[in-house]
């Protein structure tokens, strides 16, 4: 019988067992018997978890009474086969259990999680009666269990108490330091400790210390370069090292972000070089700092020297492919782990699967990532989030919602996905009854929780509710949190307030190229063109690159305001002296700003000069400075273009149709009419909203619905009649119907935006300023009579229309006419 390698016990075999036993009458031998059966069961094998039970089952009913090393072999038996109700009963029997069974009992509470049981255990055991090794076991407890803090304070009362510590007890205590440590002076001084209790060559020891020391020197408070001078100066000083001892030091450079010490290292010879994790610690580190390349090159070797390929491996170089879009690599990596790896263990198949699933959504596959997790043996709730998280980001958003529903369990990043899934994919308001039934089902927010609801304000426009959401932010402790310091922004320059944006962007504890876009694109918004640029100066001053987004938010900056040598030179920047090629969305800003300022003989000049047809966009901006300037004949090409390239868009027809409409026309606008009914194209009907007392008020064109529309329509009846006193007079030109002259003044009175600012000048308290929100451009009458409306109220009226924001001051606007 060879116990190294299965236990096979027949019927019989444990009959003669039994016989043996039962024929032994001297207390001592049936001791001896049992012992020796009980060493049998710690064998750990699917036959010996039965066998325990059986063995102790033949004690009771022989009448013998174990004791001593018998009973505390008992413990430790179903302690090993995670039977604690078994050993705790045993325990419990025992008039007074030695330090063994204690120490086990502590040991197997520790493996489990259960620290107060453990802490029972060592708390009611008197101080006559423990030793180093009961000591080791507690702190090792909590060493593993993630409190720091108590294993170094129980250390220090063993020391008080005249314990000796040993390797054992230095190897956790350091451990746990690793967990809590702020600066250098907590390792050295128990590097210190270490020194003089002579344990200072052991290998476990000095690993634990190394250990330490790099992930003390993780900590933002402290100098990183001193801490793993330190740890190199031990590991250099080691008599011998082990495998650990590589991978430690390699892998602190690695997390210390110094890669290009790790590389020295690790290519400076004396390292075993089977040591995988070093290999894949070197990947990892590549990969998260972006040096793809590397990585890749990295995984070659490896792969090339003929090392064991591992799940960690797979899972960062999967990763890689990922990241980088190499997705054809990503497949051909896919199909050889699947030629390669015949029978994988879950803990090999889960990582590396959920691995593939993010590989395959973000290079555009989601269903093929779906039939990779609809194949998996084995699903976590990391599957579930990465597939969740595929179709939210390829905007499958009712694919997305009924996935969510499926999940077995979620878990706060679960929920944050989804919300803010819902509030980057037009769905604001379910985002946020999202995050409120997350709350009511006691999951706690976590910053890019926040992050989500706060966006879902921020398109929604519901500026209280941002506040509040602003409010409770601070009171759960994230206010310093980047991710929603850079929503915050978003919210309150888009809900009109740009003056809280600049404030909170002022005080935020850190920005990144993120918050200076947001708030550059903010002050743009908002007409101010100038302090947008100027931003923008200053963002460069401080270091900060820009990336392809800075420069759409300062071009968008630039077109508002009409300033088109400075859009200009920074288009020119942007490869010249930045390397970032213009995408479509650059040359469709620059074209709109020249468009915008009536320069149409340069803005085909830069459309010849794009290396690509032009798109929607670009005859998009074309058309809309067509309109502005009405250049009859560019706007007709245009728009018959978006004809040809997106002809279910209902926003060319109206354009067409109203450029018509201002040139009187009146054929020309009913055969655009008589097109869009034809193709099945509907116009989306114009509507304002505001928010007064936390409920949102809409209104539509000509509204008849609304409760209290009959006395908004008296109100503005009222301020006619002041507006003309100061000289205004309605625009008919803007009316794009062919009617009667009365009957067009009517209708420029019913437009949406101005039912909706009566509105709130009725409602809102005195002096409060006014918010209202529009799906389409501001019409050219409704922007002369809420600059006049402005100067009779005396008020601020904010307005932010389908393109930009207005803010009305004492009759004029902040875009001085040019939007």
């Amino acid at each position: 019988m060879r116990y190294g390698h299965s236990l096979t016990f027949s019927i019989t075999n444990f009959s003669i067992f039994t016989f043996l036993v039962t024929r032994s009458f001297c207390s001592k031998a049936r001791a001896n018997r049992y012992a020796s059966l009980l060493q049998l069961c710690c064998l750990q094998s699917s036959i010996s978890c039965s066998f325990d039970r059986a063995v102790h089952a033949h004690m009771i009913a022989s009448g013998f009474r174990p004791r001593g090393h018998t009973l505390n072999r008992l413990i430790n038996i179903y302690c090993k086969s995670s039977k604690l109700a078994y050993a705790r009963h045993l325990f419990d029997e025992i008039p007074q259990p030695d330090i063994v069974a204690r120490t086990t009992l502590i040991s197997a509470y520790s493996a489990i999680g259960d620290l107060k049981l453990a802490k029972e255990i060592f708390n009611g055991t008197l101080l006559l009666m423990r030793d180093t090794v009961f000591y080791n076991a507690m702190i090792t407890a909590y060493s593993h269990n993630n409190d720091g803090h108590a294993a170094i304070e129980l250390f220090r009362d063993m020391r008080r108490n005249d314990f000796s510590p040993d390797n054992f007890t230095f190897t956790s205590v350091i451990g746990a330091l690793a967990l809590v440590a702020e600066n250098e002076r907590h390792c050295q001084q128990l590097h210190c400790a270490v020194v003089k209790s002579g344990t200072g060559f052991v290998t476990s020891v000095l690993n634990a210390l190394i250990s330490a020391y790099v992930k003390c020197a993780s900590s933002p408070s402290v100098s990183s370069s001193s801490l793993m001078g330190a740890a190199r100066r031990l590991f250099d000083d080691m008599v011998e090292r082990d495998e650990l001892s590589w991978t430690t030091i390699i892998t602190g450079y690695v997390k210390n972000d110094d890669l290009d010490a790790a590389r020295e290292f690790f290519d400076g010879g004396g390292m075993c070089e089977e040591m995988v994790v070093a290999w894949n610690a070197m990947i990892s580190g590549y990969m998260h700092r972006g040096l793809y390349k590397e990585a890749l090159e990295m995984f070659r070797k490896m792969y090339l020297s003929g090392m064991r390929l591992d799940e960690f491996t797979y899972t960062s170089i999967i990763s890689v492919c990922a990241n980088a879009g190499f997705f054809q690599l990503g497949k051909e990596l896919h199909a050889y782990i699947l030629k390669t790896e015949v029978n994988p263990s879950p803990d090999f198949s889960l990582p590396v699967n959920n691995a593939l699933v993010t590989l395959y959504w973000r290079c555009g596959r989601v269903d093929e990532a779906r039939e990779i997790f609809n194949y998996m043996p084995v699903k976590d709730l990391v599957s579930w989030n990465a597939l969740l998280s595929g179709y939210v980001n390829a905007g499958r958003i009712n694919e997305a919602q009924s996935f969510f529903k499926e999940m077995p369990e979620k878990n706060i990043l679960t929920w944050t996905v989804m919300i803010s899934g819902l509030a980057q994919n037009g769905f604001a308001e379910e985002g946020l009854k999202l995050f409120n039934q997350m709350k009511i089902l006691g999951f706690e927010p976590c910053d890019y929780a926040f992050a989500g609801a706060i966006t879902s304000c921020a398109v929604l426009g519901t500026l209280e509710h941002g506040r509040q959401l602003h409010a409770q932010l601070i009171r759960f402790g994230f206010d310093s949190s980047l991710s929603a310091g850079n929503a915050l922004i978003t919210m309150y320059a888009r809900c009109g307030v740009v003056e809280a944006a600049e404030s909170l962007f002022l005080t935020m504890h850190c920005v990144d190229s993120v918050s200076w876009n947001a708030m550059i694109a903010a002050l743009g918004q908002h007409g101010h063109g100038i302090q947008a640029i100027e931003l923008f100066e200053e963002m460069l001053a401080e270091g900060i690159l820009p990336d392809r987004i800075s420069f759409l938010t300062v071009l968008s900056a630039c077109s508002h305001a009409g300033l088109v040598e400075k859009g200009h030179h920074y288009f020119n920047s942007m490869y010249s002296v930045y390397g970032i090629t213009p995408g479509e969305d650059h040359y469709a800003r620059v074209i709109d700003l020249l468009c915008r300022a009536g320069k149409f003989t340069e803005a085909k000049s830069v459309m010849e000069s794009m290396p690509c047809e032009p798109g929607v966009s670009i005859w998009e901006a074309l058309l809309a400075g067509s309109r502005i300037h009405g250049i009859m004949d560019i706007g007709i090409k245009a728009a018959e273009r978006l004809f040809e390239l997106k002809p279910e868009h209902d926003g060319t027809y109206v354009q067409l149709s109203n450029m018509y409409a201002v040139a009187g026309r009146w054929v020309d606008v009913a055969k655009v009419r008589k097109l869009m009914r034809d193709r099945g194209v509907k116009k989306e009907p114009g509507c304002s909203w505001l928010e007064v007392e936390s409920m949102v008020h809409v209104f539509l064109v000509d509204d008849a619905v609304h409760p209290e529309v009959h006395a908004v329509y008296n109100y503005l009846d009222q301020l006619d009649q002041e507006m003309r006193k100061l000289g205004y007079v309605p625009d008919t030109k803007f009316v794009l119907h062919d009617m009667e002259f009365d009957q067009k003044e009517y209708a420029l009175s019913t437009h949406s935006e101005k039912l909706a600012v009566a509105f709130g000048l009725m409602k809102l308290p005195r002096g409060a300023t006014v918010r209202v929100f529009k799906n389409l451009r501001i019409c050219g009458d409704c922007h002369n009579a809420i600059k006049y409306m402005s100067k009779v109220v005396g008020r601020e009226i904010v307005v932010r229309d389908g393109k930009r924001f207005h803010h009305f001051r004492n009759g004029e606007c902040s875009c001085g006419n040019y939007w």
